[in-house]
C-alpha cells in the first residue's frame, strides 16, 4: 500500500516547537502527478488575433507520469469552431487591445502566470470517481458528501486575473459506508453558461478587470457594449458563486457575495447538480452574503447584503422553512465597507466596520483595485437585535485597530456580547499581497452597558479560516479549529484553540496541532461532531476534515482528523484519483440531509 510521509503526519503542539511522531503509519508522497488545466478550447478555431498576448506558457499534460509544473498556460484566445459574429470578434478584438496595451498584467498579484501557479490552477470537471482510502478507516459519522467551494477559472484568463475571479467550482467527496467518491464540478452560474456557450470570456473580472481609469473605462465600455449586443443580460446575475456553501429551509446553496444564491443537489452517485438560481420566490431581489450563521437550534438563517449605494449595509434572516423576511436597511452605515462576514447570538447580530471599503477615487485615479484600505478610518462594530424590524436600536461602537474580515463565533453575557475573530494586523495588504496578511486571533467584549469594547488576543500565530463545532453558533463555545497561514492564503496547518481563557491569562490558546509538512498545504478545516444529536457528549467529540496537497507530487488526498487527540491525529487518509485545487469554504452535509434535498 503507498503511504504518506513522516513529515506530513508528523505532529506540532504547543508549546513545543516539534515532537517526535506518534505511532501512526509512515506516509511517503512519492508519486508522480501533474497538475492539469482546464479546459480552454474544445472547437476549431475561426479568429485570428490581431493582438496575440504575451508568450504563453507550455500547455500542462494530465499524464500522471509527468513531473509537475509550476504554472497554468494562458489561454491564445477564443475557443476554436466558436460561433463568432461581427460584433463578438471586434469586442474580443477590443479586448485583446485592452489586456495587452491599455492594462496588461504588469503586477504578480494580478498576473495569471503567477497567480494560477502551483495547485492555485484550475483543473477540468471530474465525475464522480472512486477513492482509495489508504490509512485507517472513514468513521460512519461521516456519511454524507464534505463539499468545498473554490475558484477555478472556465477559460484561463488572458489579463489581469485575481484569485477571487475564478469561477466557482465545487469538489465533493462522497462517503458511504467507509467508501468515498470524489467528484468536481462548476457551479453553473448564468456567468458559466453564457461563457462556455460562446467559448470566450463575455462578463469581465470584477477585482481584477477595472484598475485605473483607462482600464475601468475601456472595460466598461466594451462590457456595455455587449449588454446592447445582447451577449449576455445582466439582470441574470453575474457573481461566480465561488465562495461558500449553506444549508438552510431543507435546501443547499452555492454562495458569493455579488449576486443570488445557486441551488445544489448531491445525487446518490455523488454527483453536484446545480439547479438555478434562487430568488426566494422573489423577495430576494439582489446579492447576499457568502457568509450566512445558521442557528441550530431554530433552523433560522441571518444574512445581509452590502453595496456600494446606500443603503451600504442590509440585515435580513429566512425562517426555519426558508421563507426570507423583510429586509432592514441599516443607514447608520454612512459609507460602504468590505463586509465579507458577520455573527449572531441569540440576541444580536454583530457587523464590522473595518479599514476595507469600496475605493472608487484610488481605482480610478491611482490605478488601484475597487476595494482597498483606508488607514484613516476608526474601525468600529455595530450590534443590532437580531429580530430587529428596523435599525432604530443599531449601536456603534469604535474599535480601533479591529479589522476582522471573518468571523469565528460570538455569544451573549449578561448586559455584554463576546466575540472571536481573526484581526488582521497589515489591513493594507487584505486584497494585493495575500502573502504579507497576519491574522491574529482575538476575543472582543462589548459592555452594552457602559459601551466600553475590550480585547483579549488569543493567539499571535497567524490564523484564519477557523471553524467551531456547527451546534455551538451563536452560543459560547470553547474550542476553535484554525487554518494555519504561512504565509496565506496557504494552509500549512490546523491549530486547535482554547477561547475559554480568562482575560487576564496571556498564554496562547493553542492546545492541539497538526502541521502538514513541507510542500504539503490544505485549506479551511470543517469540524464534524461524532453524534450531532447528542447534547451530553463533549463539544470536541469528533473529526477535522481538510483537503491537502503535497506539491512535492502533486497528489491530494482527503484527510480525517480526531478533534479530541492532543496531536490532532490523523484517523483516515482518502487519496484523491487527482488534485483538488487549493480554494476557500467548505461544509460537511449530513445523509440524512442529502436524502431531503
Amino acid at each position: 500500500m503507498d503511504s504518506l510521509s513522516s513529515s506530513f503526519l508528523s505532529p506540532l503542539t504547543h508549546p513545543k516547537p516539534l515532537l517526535s511522531p506518534t505511532k501512526q503509519p509512515d506516509f511517503n508522497f512519492n508519486f508522480n502527478f501533474n497538475i492539469s488545466s482546464v479546459r480552454t478550447e474544445e472547437k476549431p478555431q475561426t479568429v485570428t488575433r490581431k493582438n496575440p498576448p504575451p508568450p504563453p506558457l507550455k500547455k500542462q499534460q494530465n499524464s500522471q507520469n509527468d513531473p509537475p509544473r509550476r504554472s497554468a498556460a494562458p489561454a491564445p484566445g477564443p475557443a476554436r469552431g466558436a460561433d463568432l459574429s461581427l460584433p463578438a470578434t471586434i469586442f474580443n478584438a477590443l479586448d485583446g487591445i485592452i489586456n495587452n496595451f491599455i492594462d496588461p498584467p504588469l503586477r504578480l498579484s494580478v498576473d495569471p502566470r503567477h497567480v494560477l501557479s502551483d495547485n492555485f490552477a484550475p483543473v477540468g470537471e471530474l465525475p464522480p470517481t472512486e477513492c482509495a482510502v489508504e490509512h485507517g478507516a472513514l468513521p460512519p459519522c461521516l456519511d454524507g458528501a464534505y463539499i468545498r467551494n473554490g475558484p477555478n477559472p472556465q477559460h484561463l484568463p488572458r489579463g489581469p486575473y485575481h484569485l477571487f475571479d475564478g469561477d466557482g467550482m465545487l469538489h465533493s467527496i462522497r462517503i458511504s459506508g467507509g467508501r468515498a467518491t470524489l467528484c468536481s464540478r462548476y457551479v453553473k452560474t448564468y456567468k458559466y453558461t453564457i461563457e462556455k456557450d460562446t467559448g470566450f470570456p463575455v462578463i469581465p473580472n470584477v477585482f481584477s478587470g477595472f484598475n485605473g481609469l483607462s482600464a475601468s473605462a475601456a472595460r466598461g465600455a466594451v462590457t456595455a457594449a455587449r449588454v446592447l449586443a445582447g451577449q449576455f443580460n445582466p439582470a441574470n446575475g453575474i457573481g461566480l458563486a465561488n465562495t461558500s456553501l449553506a444549508l438552510f429551509g431543507g435546501n443547499l446553496y452555492a454562495l458569493g457575495e455579488s449576486d443570488l444564491p445557486y441551488m445544489l443537489k448531491v445525487a446518490p452517485d455523488g454527483d453536484v447538480v446545480t439547479l438555478g438560481r434562487h430568488d426566494f420566490d422573489g423577495k430576494l431581489a439582489m446579492s447576499m452574503t457568502a457568509h450566512p450563521k445558521i442557528d441550530p437550534d431554530t433552523g433560522e438563517a441571518f444574512a445581509f447584503r452590502y453595496g456600494p449605494v446606500p443603503p451600504f449595509l442590509t440585515f435580513f434572516h429566512f425562517d426555519a422553512n426558508g421563507n426570507k423576511q423583510p429586509d432592514v436597511p441599516i443607514f447608520t452605515m454612512t459609507r460602504p465597507s468590505f463586509l465579507h462576514d458577520f455573527a449572531i447570538t441569540k440576541k444580536h447580530a454583530i457587523f464590522g466596520d473595518i479599514q476595507i471599503g469600496m475605493n472608487p477615487v484610488d481605482m480610478l485615479v491611482g490605478g488601484g483595485s475597487p476595494v482597498g484600505a483606508d488607514p484613516a478610518k476608526v474601525p468600529r462594530l455595530g450590534v443590532i437585535p437580531r429580530y430587529a424590524r428596523d435599525e432604530s436600536d443599531m449601536r456603534w461602537f469604535d474599535v480601533p485597530g479591529f479589522n476582522a474580515v471573518h468571523s469565528i463565533n460570538a455569544w451573549d453575557e449578561e448586559d455584554a456580547i463576546v466575540m472571536v475573530a481573526p484581526n488582521i494586523l497589515s489591513v493594507e495588504h487584505t486584497l494585493e499581497r495575500l502573502d504579507l496578511i497576519h491574522a491574529s486571533v482575538e476575543k472582543v467584549r462589548i459592555d452594552l452597558k457602559t459601551g466600553m469594547v475590550t480585547r483579549h488576543p488569543v493567539s499571535t500565530r497567524n490564523l484564519d479560516f477557523a471553524v467551531i463545532n456547527p451546534a455551538y453558533m451563536g452560543k459560547k463555545n470553547k474550542y476553535v479549529y484554525a487554518a494555519v497561514g504561512d504565509p496565506m492564503p496557504k494552509v500549512t496547518g490546523i491549530v486547535k484553540l482554547d477561547v475559554s481563557v480568562s482575560e487576564g491569562d496571556r498564554r496562547d490558546c493553542i492546545v492541539a496541532s497538526r502541521m502538514y509538512g513541507p510542500g504539503c498545504y490544505g485549506g479551511e478545516p470543517f469540524f464534524v461532531a461524532r453524534e450531532p444529536n447528542n447534547l451530553e457528549v463533549d463539544e470536541d467529540d469528533g473529526y477535522v476534515v481538510s483537503y491537502v496537497h503535497d506539491e512535492n507530487t502533486g497528489v491530494s488526498r482527503f484527510l480525517v482528523m480526531d478533534a479530541k487527540s492532543p496531536n490532532l491525529d490523523i484517523v483516515a487518509a482518502v487519496k484523491l484519483p487527482r488534485r483538488v485545487p487549493y480554494g476557500f469554504h467548505g461544509l460537511f452535509v449530513r445523509q440524512s440531509d442529502l436524502n431531503r434535498l
